[in-house]
C-alpha cells in the first residue's frame, strides 16, 4: 500500500504556490500522475524519495513509515526503497552499462542481479559500452535497469519516454509494463501523453495548482461527458489556420479539422484535445 498526505510551499511559474495533496493505493498499481506544467507532478516524486523534504505530512509504504513530520521520521533517499528514472536518464556518461548498474548497487543484494536486468532490457551485450555511445532508446533501458538493481518497492518515472519517437516509445512502453508486473512494483509514471496513461495505468491522479483536482480510472478521467460523441481520439494542436480551421496532430498524422471559433479560441500550439467524431461535425475540447 501507498499512502501520502504531503504539503510544500513550491515556487511556481506564477510565484509561491502551496502543494498539498493526499492519495492512498493499494500495492502493485500503477498509477498515471497526469496535469498542466508546474502543477507539482515532479515534485510529488522528489517528496516520494526523499530528494525533497515536504513542510509536512506522511509518506507510508507497505505499512512502513518513510517521512513523518510529527514524529520527525525522514528517511534518506539511499534508505527508502524507490527507484526513479529522470527525464534526463541522470546517468554517468563516462562508466559502462554494467558499471552504472554497479554503482547503484547496495552490498545486499547479490551481483547476479545485474545480468539479468542486463537480459530483461535487451542490453546483454552492450554491457562493456559507455554510455555516450548508445541510443537514447538505450539510455532508457540502461536508466530502467538501473532504477531496478536494489529491488525497489516503488518505482517513480518522471517523463522517461518523452523524448523518443513514437514507435520506439511504444516498444519501452510495453518494457514498463512487463518490467511493473514482473516486479510486483508500486509506479508512479508523469506523462503528458494521454495514450501512454490509458495502455499503462489503473489510475490517474490528476493535479493541477498543487492539489489533487480529481482521480480515477483513465476512462473516468479523459472521458468527455459533455460530449456524445461516438468515436473519441486524442491530438495535439498543431496551429491554428483560420479562425474556423485548427490543425492537430493525431497519432502520426496531421488532420485539418473544421470547428467553432468558440472551441478554438482559446487552443495554443502544443495543447492536448479530445476530438469526438458523431454523426455530425467532429467536437474539439481542451483537456
Amino acid at each position: 500500500m501507498i499512502e501520502f498526505s504531503l504539503q510544500k510551499k513550491l515556487q511556481a511559474a506564477n510565484g509561491e504556490m502551496l502543494f498539498h495533496a493526499a492519495y492512498k493505493t493499494t500495492q502493485n498499481a500503477f498509477i498515471g500522475i497526469y496535469g498542466p506544467s508546474g502543477a507539482g507532478k515532479t515534485s510529488l516524486l522528489r517528496m516520494l524519495a526523499g530528494f525533497l523534504e515536504p513542510d509536512s505530512g506522511a509518506v507510508r509504504i507497505n505499512n512502513k513509515t518513510w517521512y513523518d513530520s510529527r514524529n520527525k521520521i525522514n528517511l534518506a533517499p539511499q534508505k527508502r526503497k524507490t527507484g526513479f528514472v529522470f527525464q534526463d536518464y541522470a546517468l554517468f556518461p563516462n562508466m559502462t552499462v554494467k558499471e552504472n548498474l554497479l554503482f547503484a548497487l547496495d552490498k545486499e543484494t547479490p551481483k547476479g542481479i545485474i545480468e539479468d536486468l542486463l537480459i530483461m532490457v535487451e542490453l546483454e551485450q552492450f554491457y562493456k559500452r559507455k554510455i555516450q555511445t548508445l541510443s537514447g532508446g538505450q539510455r532508457q533501458r540502461v536508466a530502467l535497469a538501473r532504477a531496478l538493481v536494489r529491488k525497489p518497492e516503488l518505482l517513480l518515472l518522471d517523463e522517461p519516454l518523452s523524448a523518443l519517437d513514437s514507435e520506439l516509445r511504444e516498444k519501452l512502453q510495453s518494457l514498463l509494463l512487463k518490467i511493473h508486473n514482473e516486479f510486483k512494483l508500486t509506479t508512479l509514471l508523469v506523462s503528458h501523453d494521454i495514450a501512454e496513461m490509458i495502455r499503462l495505468t489503473d489510475e490517474i491522479i490528476f493535479l493541477k495548482n498543487g492539489m489533487i483536482e480529481k482521480h480515477g480510472s483513465p476512462v473516468s478521467i479523459f472521458s468527455s461527458k459533455q460530449n456524445n460523441g461516438t468515436v473519441q481520439v486524442t491530438g495535439i494542436v498543431v496551429e491554428k489556420i483560420k479562425k474556423d480551421i485548427i490543425c492537430l496532430m493525431i497519432g502520426k498524422e496531421l488532420v485539418e479539422l473544421s470547428c467553432t471559433e468558440n472551441e478554438i479560441t482559446n487552443l495554443e500550439k502544443g495543447d492536448t484535445v479530445i476530438v469526438s467524431f458523431s454523426e455530425c461535425r467532429p467536437v474539439v475540447k481542451k483537456i
